[in-house]
């Protein structure tokens, strides 16, 4: 059986292009080399595609320096990269892409477009689910019809902030302080602040204001972070579940990344029940954004009534040494390879279906 070539995308021109390339490292390591041909292309935080030609230039960070450029060709009868090479071109059929972008310009609905203008198959949620799920306000809303506990929040635009009195205390006529202000467009818990007083909340709507012109002010919530995965494209299922220990006040980026004492535990003790509703939930909430191939759906358990609580979900979670969607299913028993794999496998049955064939998962 020949192989099939498999494109991975890393990188990206958002706040998270560190983690997705630490992340592609661990994809590109675990897929079937005796199946795949693997073909690596990493985009720059200026948004310039190259030719990487192994993970350890991604280690080392020499793949900026890589001359050879790559061209994904949007023309359908092709399902090609084109690699540019001073005056020389070749071009490369591609079965199949692992957009592994985290974020902004990969992770929002964008890279998938392309992907369906080229009619490649791809790892991952459609254009709907990708962008509704970047979004954390239009998450939100398509969250409030499924009768799901969520925190309160007021949405606020970059324009909102030429008017700050009025805009404060509309925040402040809605949600008592201390609360939690986000981008609505962001990930890894980029440009997030927690507010005690008007001045703070000044500023964290300043910070949020530089990652994205709409922005969530949300009630705080006294609750543990708990994630679930999901996995599968028609007949989905739910990991068990994980719990976040934040070193920080809340688990930022820092938190996230750079302080060794934050911790995840697998397979938490809960209040009875909650489990299982954070599972029953994550399904509804991926079939509701219309997901497909993989997310992570992240609650909060109230600390003191043991309530579910959504907070948001993730279309590509990260797959680094810390993150916590391999884990959860390695804790069920599939490692990265089976997990990638199947990952692969949904991406052609997503596109079997779009084409009308029946045999899809």
């Amino acid at each position: 059986m020949s192989k099939k070539t498999v494109a991975v995308l890393f990188g990206g021109q958002s706040t998270e292009h560190e983690v997705s390339c630490v992340s592609a490292t661990t994809v590109i390591k675990h897929i079937n080399a005796d199946l795949y041909r693997i073909l690596i292309i990493g985009i720059t935080k200026e948004g310039k595609w190259l030719k990487v030609n192994n993970v350890d230039e991604i280690t080392s960070g020499t793949w900026l320096k890589n001359t050879e450029t790559a061209v994904l060709l949007p023309d359908a009868s092709l399902k090609s990269v084109l690699i540019l090479n001073g005056d020389k071109a070749e071009k490369i059929k591609v079965d199949v892409v692992f957009p592994v972008l985290h974020g902004l310009c990969g992770e929002d609905g964008t890279i998938q477009g392309l992907l369906e203008l080229a009619k490649i198959p791809y790892v991952g949620c459609g254009v709907l689910a990708s962008s509704v799920s970047m979004d954390k306000l239009y998450t939100k809303i398509i969250v409030d019809t499924l009768g799901i506990r969520q925190a309160k929040y007021v949405a606020v635009t970059r324009k909102d902030l030429n008017s700050m009195e009025d805009t404060i205390k509309r925040i402040e006529a809605a949600i008592p302080y201390p609360v939690f202000i986000k981008p609505s467009n962001s990930g890894s818990s980029r440009g997030i602040s927690k507010a005690e007083s008007r001045d703070e909340l000044i500023a964290g709507l300043k910070l949020a204001a530089e990652h994205d012109r709409k922005i969530l002010v949300e009630e705080t919530i006294n609750g543990r972070e708990i994630e679930c995965a999901v996995l599968g494209g028609n007949e989905s299922r739910a990991s068990g579940v994980g719990e976040i220990v934040a070193a920080a006040q809340f688990y930022d980026y820092d938190a996230k990344y750079n302080n060794a004492e934050s911790k995840t535990i697998i397979s938490p003790e809960l209040p009875a029940g909650a489990a299982d509703t954070i599972r029953d939930y994550a399904i509804k909430i991926f079939r509701a954004v219309d997901g497909h191939g993989l997310s992570r759906v992240d609650f909060f358990v109230d600390r003191i009534t043991g309530e579910v609580i959504f907070n948001e979900i993730n279309t590509m979670p990260g797959f680094t040494s810390i993150s916590m969607y391999p884990m959860l299913w390695e804790a069920k028993g599939i490692g990265k390879p089976q997990l990638i794999e199947k990952l692969l496998q949904l991406a052609f049955a997503r596109a079997a279906e779009a084409g009308g064939e029946s045999d899809v998962l």
